[in-house]
């Protein structure tokens, strides 16, 4: 009954320890997923400066495969590329060694000193648990709950840490226990048990972890020549997460990175396990090393040592590494993607939220670059009919419903890992600018069938009708240009130009249908031609249309009155009480309204 009971309590106790280590992991993501962003942009082809980048980001996020998902997704992002990610593969591994060092902590025996009593585990998981909750339940603000998030995933952690050892302790001495210890005086056996629980658990540091719990418990009998192929094994277990998600979806560049992480830690291993045995048969530092007892600080020494030293000896060959991947994983002989900027989208961006929406934003952005340049060549079509220009209009249109389709779905799934407000209207802002692009796109596609309609009629616009659709396809093309340039900057007050200016071309519309009205009743134009102009200033006007939604979804992100009712917002500034927009408009009406009345 006492062993049942301390199985349960040893289980119960790793349950909370790998809860501890996700909801500390998520909250350090979340609380520096720009900052990591920036940091993995910085990355160049040096090779130490992608190491200690690795490091950093992976001391930060508590998890080596979360490092190297992340960068196998901005690979397929474009931000960075192969010899990039192999460096920052081989800090990854580095870096997941301060959780090993963090866990660490229970070991220490505190007796009288007031500090180590601070960081004695019984003070410090207690405190962290107390913190956390009064800030994620009585703060209550975005950044007190992600702390909050930290300080509890911490506590959380060293509860099932202490947890695991008091399970472990009634273990010690049975026959099962020996039995399973017993296994480890093999180091091939140690190499594939610490593999294999690492790929049950998922997770490189806290199997670690639990051979520290194991080894700190008196009479556990853990030597350090049971334990280093253990830990060997263990980054070999972490491979085949990071290979199983670099191979499913993903380019080239990312399988890519999956076999260098692969070959990485393989000759790492092979290597070491060659240089230990010899050391062990030769009694390098005494036999009494290799045979004495060790604890979780000797644990999370060795596993410092061992991939700080494998980075050390593998960085000056992370050239051959990258030919190694290439050989392994061949380039296909497909036609390259026209807009490889659109395939960017990948779910594995969903590990860090603001990498995630910040990539979102970037592809939008070519989205909407491709749809004004779409918009731009159907008003040359329909001033001058080119075969070639609409059928490169048409393919072009597919990548921009393409894409739709898939940023669609990406920001769907982003919509249940985004966590702080301000994310959260971002991605608001980016599920609506999404089909104003398309839609964008989708008028161009309109135009160029006005045109054809034209070129079969063998019909033509007058002079006076080209003259005046040129003018305004100006202006509807100056402000696709703005609202591009304001979405990519995420600029508030370029997005302010967007609607005087998409106001000015409401007021060209007017004018040029009362225009081209009169034209038709005095038989100046053919019906069919001004059916066509006609139809032609509706999709001009509606294109100016998306533009200011788009503008007024960008406003409406840090202005909570406009994001509540845009329609007020509108007719609030249409009314004349703003200065600056008034001034804008007058000036945007020099520019355009005046040369029109002027033809």
């Amino acid at each position: 009954m006492e062993f049942f009971t301390a199985v349960i309590q040893l289980l119960g106790g790793l349950a909370m320890f790998l809860y501890g280590i996700e909801v500390m992991g998520d909250g350090l993501k979340n609380s520096s997923g720009a900052a990591l962003k920036r940091i993995l942009e910085k990355v160049t082809g040096n090779v130490v400066m992608g190491v200690l980048t690795g490091t950093l980001v992976t001391a930060v996020i508590q998890s080596s495969t979360a490092t190297i998902v992340l960068t196998v997704a901005l690979i397929g992002a474009g931000v960075l590329n192969l010899r990039q990610a192999v460096s920052i593969v081989m800090g990854a591994n580095i870096g997941t060694t301060i959780t090993a060092q963090i866990i660490r902590l229970s070991s220490i025996e505190a007796g009288d000193n007031l500090l180590l009593m601070l960081l004695d585990t019984d003070t410090l998981a207690p405190v962290s648990l107390v913190v956390g909750i009064i800030l994620v339940m009585f703060v209550k603000t975005t950044t007190s709950k992600t702390i909050g998030d930290i300080f509890i995933g911490f506590g959380v952690l060293f509860v099932g840490l202490n947890m695991m050892t008091d399970g472990v302790r009634p273990l010690i001495g049975t026959e099962v226990f020996h039995s399973a210890v017993g296994v480890l005086n093999n180091p091939v056996l140690g190499i594939l048990f610490g593999l294999i629980i690492t790929v049950i658990v998922q997770s490189s540091s806290a199997t670690v972890g639990m051979l520290q719990t194991v080894a700190s418990v008196p009479g556990a009998g853990i030597t350090f020549s049971m334990a280093y192929p253990v830990i060997m094994g263990i980054n070999l277990g972490t491979c085949v997460t990071t290979a199983m998600v670099c191979s499913i979806g993903s380019s080239k560049d990312a399988k890519r990175t999956g076999v260098v992480h692969i070959a990485f830690n393989t000759i790492g291993t092979i290597l070491f396990i060659i240089v230990m045995t010899a050391m062990q048969k030769m009694n390098v530092f005494g036999a009494e090393f290799w045979v004495r007892n060790v604890d979780s600080g000797s644990i999370a020494n060795f596993q410092t040592v061992f991939n700080l030293v494998t980075a050390i000896v593998l960085v000056p060959f992370a050239d051959w590494l990258v030919k190694l991947s290439t050989w392994i994983v061949r380039d296909d002989q497909e036609e390259a993607a026209r807009h490889p900027e659109l395939l960017v989208l990948d779910e594995k961006l969903y590990i860090s939220p603001a990498v995630a929406l910040s990539e979102a934003i970037k592809a939008v952005s070519a989205m909407g670059q491709l749809a004004k340049e779409n918009f731009v060549k159907s008003c040359r079509v329909l001033e001058k009919y080119d075969p070639a220009l609409v059928s490169q209009i048409s393919r072009d249109e597919e990548d921009i419903d393409q894409f739709t389709d898939r940023a669609d779905r990406f920001l769907i799934g982003l919509a249940k890992h985004v966590e702080t407000e301000w994310d959260d209207r971002q991605l608001d802002m980016l599920m609506q600018t999404v089909p104003n692009f398309e839609r964008i796109g989708d008028y161009a596609t309109n135009l160029v069938e006005l045109s054809e309609r034209l070129h079969a009629d063998t019909a033509d616009f007058s002079d006076m009708a080209k003259k005046e659709m040129r003018l305004i396809c100006d202006a509807v093309r100056e402000i696709l240009e703005i609202t591009v340039d304001a979405f990519t900057a995420g600029s508030n007050e370029h997005a302010k130009l967007i609607e005087p200016l998409e106001e000015t071309i409401d007021d060209m519309v007017m004018i040029l249908r009362d225009r081209h009205t009169k034209r038709l009743k005095n038989g100046t134009c053919s019906v069919g031609c001004g059916l066509v102009f006609m139809e032609a200033l509706t999709y001009l006007e509606r294109a100016s249309d998306q533009c200011s939604s788009i503008a007024v979804m960008m406003l409406a992100r840090s202005n909570e009155e406009i994001l509540v009712n845009h329609y007020d917002y509108l007719r609030e500034i249409h009314t004349g009480s703003d200065i600056a927009y008034q001034a804008e408009r007058e000036r945007r009406r020099e520019q355009y309204i005046r040369p029109l009345k002027a033809m």
